[in-house]
C-alpha cells in the first residue's frame, strides 16, 4: 500500500462523514453532553454554602465611616463605641511618628509597654502622629 492508496482510503472514509444521518446524531450528542454538564453545574450551585464575613462592631464602623462619606466629607454614619477592654481604635509607638490600625503588621510589631492608643484619626494627628502607609483604610 503506498501513500496514493492511503490518501483515497482515508477520503472515502471522510466523506461518509458528511453524510447528513452522521452530522445529525453528532449534534444529539453534543446537545446531551451539554445538557448533562448544564445539570451538573446548577446541583453545584445549589450546594454552595454562603460565607459570611463578620466584624466586631468598632472595626465595621470604623471601615463604613470611611466609605459612607458624601461629598461634603461628613460621615452619615454614626461612629460605634470603642472596644470595651480599655484600648482605642488606633495604636502608636511612643518612639515612632505613624499610627496604626491594631491587626497592621506595624500595629502588631509594637510593644506593649510602647503602645498608645487613640480613639480617633484626630485625636492621633492632634498628638503629632501621621498615618502609616501600609494600613488600608488609614487616612
Amino acid at each position: 500500500m503506498n501513500i496514493s492508496n492511503l490518501f483515497q482510503k482515508s477520503k472515502r472514509k471522510l466523506n461518509i462523514l458528511y453524510r447528513n444521518d452522521i452530522f445529525t446524531v453528532a449534534i444529539i450528542i453534543l446537545i446531551g453532553f451539554a445538557g448533562f454538564g448544564l445539570g451538573r453545574l446548577s446541583i453545584i450551585e445549589e450546594n454552595k454554602k454562603t460565607v459570611k464575613i463578620e466584624f466586631p462592631e468598632y472595626l465595621s464602623a470604623t471601615v463604613l465611616n470611611s466609605q459612607d462619606s458624601d461629598e461634603s466629607g461628613v460621615n452619615s454614619s454614626p461612629a460605634a463605641p470603642a472596644p470595651s477592654s480599655g484600648e482605642g481604635l488606633l495604636v502608636a509607638s511612643k518612639n515612632g511618628s505613624k499610627y496604626h490600625f491594631p491587626w497592621c503588621s506595624g500595629g502588631k510589631s509594637i510593644s506593649e509597654k510602647n503602645k498608645i492608643w487613640f480613639d480617633s484619626a484626630e485625636d492621633a494627628r492632634k498628638s503629632g502622629y501621621t498615618p502609616a502607609a501600609n494600613c488600608k483604610g488609614l487616612k
